[in-house]
């Protein structure tokens, strides 16, 4: 069987347990090609950050039930970290400094 590759973020690979979850909803998986790199990106960011195997179970659930309610890029996330192609906002430089360890 061969699988249509399915995009990822600018800065993350597509996860294989996000990357399942999409493959068995068809609608998830056209919503989730129609959202922008960027925006792919803050799903993946937001779904591999828990520290937790429940919570990231969870989050990838979320990710295909949020897409599909037509939400296009996690709430109250501050944003992917990763990416070196623009400085940290204060506010998010403000979260991670204020963030338990």
């Amino acid at each position: 069987m061969v699988t249509k590759r399915i995009s990822g973020g600018v800065v993350h690979e597509l996860p294989a347990d996000l990357k399942r979850a999409l493959e068995t909803d068809k609608k998830a998986l056209v919503l989730w090609e129609d959202i922008t790199p960027l925006a792919r990106n803050e799903w993946i960011c937001w779904t591999i950050a828990p520290k937790k195997s429940e919570t990231r179970a969870d989050h990838v659930k979320r990710v295909v039930s949020e897409l599909k309610d037509g939400i296009r890029r996690p709430c109250c996330w501050i944003g992917c970290i990763h990416r070196k192609d623009k400085t940290l906002s204060p506010s998010v430089l403000w979260v991670l400094s204020n963030k338990k360890s």
